[in-house]
């Protein structure tokens, strides 16, 4: 990257998160003007939220078994992946000088598992190749078009200049280009609000509606259970749900109570089949597997062994290991009859039915679901109806889990809309 190249086109990033920050290092090292343009008063901030237990960057799986994550969008999320896939961004990471590791889940860090080091060093690389960064600037949609503008024209006479709200009031942006990093619509008080949504759908842009994604879910516990189990976690256990179109799934780990239901990793896996079969039918029945590395014979042989004089509950404890709040939640899910069952009992602790009503709402949610419609781009993520103008992140309608994979693909989309405007700039100019 050459850091004296001379700006030939000014183009402006709006939204300084990682696919923000990626399509703007794009966009300088090809020359083009960048200006990053922010609503919060820093960028990044989301990320430095995300990596503050330990940032995961991306995940070590073999390629094909990474791009199975992204669901039903994998042709649109593979083609970007395959350019900028999980190697690449750990050879860029490394590049910033920030070394790696793989941990035991096959999940990929930094050596010192903070985001703050290696923002640092980015935003200091940004700033050397002239990148210019503008925060407390809420994006709010576009001026008047000017009239007669002709496609070759600059992007902002085209479709009209950028309007932003900033401490010192209104101000008007000029750009050749624009590409927008804005976020999905989780974590409102970071910036991810998805206030640009009818900003879009009122130029005509088709944008699938923002649904919460790995989130937790609502059970409707009873205020006794609530009051003494909310907090905390259930480990190990493992999940299983059928959807209703008959796909099984099955997955091993931890999870937590909450007030109104459950949350954690093992329900954040599975919370797109979740939330779309309780859109469909209302709601959505997982079973949890209480003692996951024993057989359902086993825990039976044990339950009905005799108990003597002492309690259930120590019953429960010395025979199968089950207390706490395990044995909360069969108080709360079994009948008193199947108590006194054993094999009613041992059914229970291996596979206790939870009823999931409804998902959180999206602002707890980690990411969400949703966003301007792959059909409303072209490949390189320029908008069909505003040309020069480029999408990119968590704004585009895909989901994936925790684990690496939403970090990427958001780096992977950042780098394909830069790489799209340059291009685009290019055959303008030639024209």
């Amino acid at each position: 990257m050459s850091l004296n190249k001379p700006h030939t086109h000014s183009v402006a990033v709006v939204g300084g998160g990682p696919a923000g920050l990626m399509a703007a290092e794009i966009l300088s090292g090809g020359g083009a003007q960048v200006d990053v343009y922010d609503a919060m008063p820093s960028v990044g901030r989301k990320f430095l939220l995300a990596g503050k237990g330990g940032l995961n960057i991306t995940h070590a799986e073999p390629l094909e078994l990474f791009l199975s994550r992204y669901g039903t969008r994998r042709a649109q999320m593979g083609t970007l992946l395959e350019a900028f896939g999980p190697d690449a961004l750990r050879n860029w990471i490394h590049d910033l000088g920030i070394d790696t590791f793989v941990g035991t889940s096959g999940r990929v860090f930094p050596v010192e598992m903070k985001a703050a080091p290696l923002l640092r060093a980015w935003l200091h690389r940004l700033r050397a190749t002239g990148v210019r960064f503008h925060v407390r600037h809420r994006w709010c949609g576009w001026d008047r078009v000017s009239e007669g503008a002709a496609y070759s024209a600059p992007c902002s006479s085209r479709h009209g200049a950028l309007r932003f709200a900033t401490p010192s009031g209104k101000q008007v942006v000029h750009a050749e280009a624009v590409v927008l990093a804005l976020g999905g619509g989780s974590w409102a008080r970071l910036g991810s609000d998805g206030a640009w949504v009818p900003l879009l759908e009122q130029r005509g842009v088709p944008i699938a509606a923002l649904q919460p994604s790995n989130c937790g879910f609502d059970v409707g516990w009873s205020e006794h259970f609530s009051a003494r189990f909310a907090g905390h976690y259930l480990k190990p256990v493992a999940v299983a749900f059928t959807e209703s179109g008959g796909t099984a799934y099955r997955k091993q780990g931890e999870c937590v109570v909450t007030e109104s239901g459950v949350e954690g990793g093992l329900i954040y896996a599975l919370s797109a089949s979740l939330r779309d079969e309780i859109t469909a039918t209302g709601t959505a029945f997982i079973h949890l597997d209480l003692l996951p590395d024993w057989t359902l014979q086993r825990v039976i042989d044990a339950v009905s062994q005799q108990r003597g004089s002492r309690s259930f509950a120590t019953h429960l404890k010395s025979r199968v290991g089950i207390h706490g709040v395990k044995a909360g939640l069969l108080r709360e899910c079994v009948p008193p009859q199947d108590f006194i069952d054993s094999v009613r009992l041992g059914a229970a602790i291996k596979a206790l039915p939870l009823r999931l009503v409804a998902p959180r709402p999206i602002d707890e949610a980690i990411s969400s679901a949703g966003g301007v419609r792959f059909d409303a781009l072209n490949k390189h993520l320029m908008l069909n109806t505003l040309p020069g103008v480029f999408c990119a992140g968590e704004m585009l309608d895909w989901e994936a889990p925790t684990g690496g994979y939403l970090l990427t693909a958001c780096l992977a989309s950042g780098r394909a809309a830069g790489l799209g405007a340059l291009a685009w700039l290019r055959q303008r100019n030639e024209e």
